[in-house]
């Protein structure tokens, strides 16, 4: 028998997260539908483990995963191959690593490409402009690779406390998302925050150190740090060598 759905309406409390459907129900992690993006209904859904993510012609939807993925940001992965790219990257003055410079201009790339394994975008209209809301209020952040005058590659989150929300990459040229994600995972680890989530399993993701944690895991981690103080968001080039250290011997692949 499928289970009920709860439907909400605007301001209405979120079900607790332990209700949302599992592995054997249609859609598991899927929590709640309707309510709405307006900022204080996005600020509870993050502070309680919950985000949206939706279709067209879908009503909004709310999920609450388990297990759930994430990237503790000790556990990066960064292959010789990529250690390269980034030196190349940090010695170029004709590239440029800038923290929410037009954070629109990020987000609107992220919503012209399609999560892994699906076919259309998730960043609707409605999603863009609710993720604005949250960015012009202070917790919502991009971080943007330049060159010249061109935005090539970047990523935008959610920041609340000491959590960082993972929600979308874009690159325009070759690893140019990637250098984003070890910019952010560098300003986390200056910023003594542990864990990005990364909500979904994704290969890609896997392949730079995510994984899967159990909901309950999750949940602590959230309540032991979305309270502290957020970080200020600037990135200081000293933070690299949160990733680099000064090579004292070959590099291992």
């Amino acid at each position: 028998m499928q289970r009920h759905l709860p439907w909400l309406a605007t301001g209405d409390r979120f079900p607790l997260p332990e209700t949302a459907w599992g592995a054997g129900d249609p859609a598991p992690g899927l929590l709640a539908a309707g309510g709405s993006l307006d900022l204080q209904s996005l600020l509870r859904a993050y502070s309680s483990g919950i985000f949206p993510w939706f279709s067209e012609g879908q009503p909004i939807l709310w999920w609450n995963p388990d297990p759930r993925m994430v990237l503790w940001t000790d556990r990066f992965k960064i292959h010789r191959s990529m250690q390269k790219t980034l030196k190349q990257f940090i010695g170029d003055p004709g590239h440029q690593l800038k923290i929410d410079s037009d954070f629109e201009q990020v987000i609107t790339a992220c919503s012209t490409k399609p999560r892994e394994g699906q076919s259309g975008t998730w960043i609707l209209p409605a999603m863009v402009k609710a993720y604005l809301s949250l960015h012009e209020a202070g917790y919502a952040h991009s971080v943007e690779i330049w060159q010249g005058v061109s935005l090539i590659g970047g990523l935008y989150c959610v920041n609340l406390g000491a959590m960082v929300f993972g929600e979308s990459m874009f690159s325009h040229q070759s690893n140019t998302s990637k250098i984003a994600l070890a910019a952010l995972v560098a300003f986390c680890r200056s910023k003594d925050i542990s864990m990005i989530d990364c909500q979904q399993n994704t290969g890609h993701l896997a392949s730079l150190g995510a994984g899967e944690i159990s909901r309950n895991e999750f949940m602590q981690h959230l309540v032991d740090n979305v309270s502290k103080p957020s970080p200020t968001w600037e990135f200081d080039p000293l933070y690299w060598e949160r990733l680099l250290p000064p090579c004292t011997g070959p590099m291992l692949p």
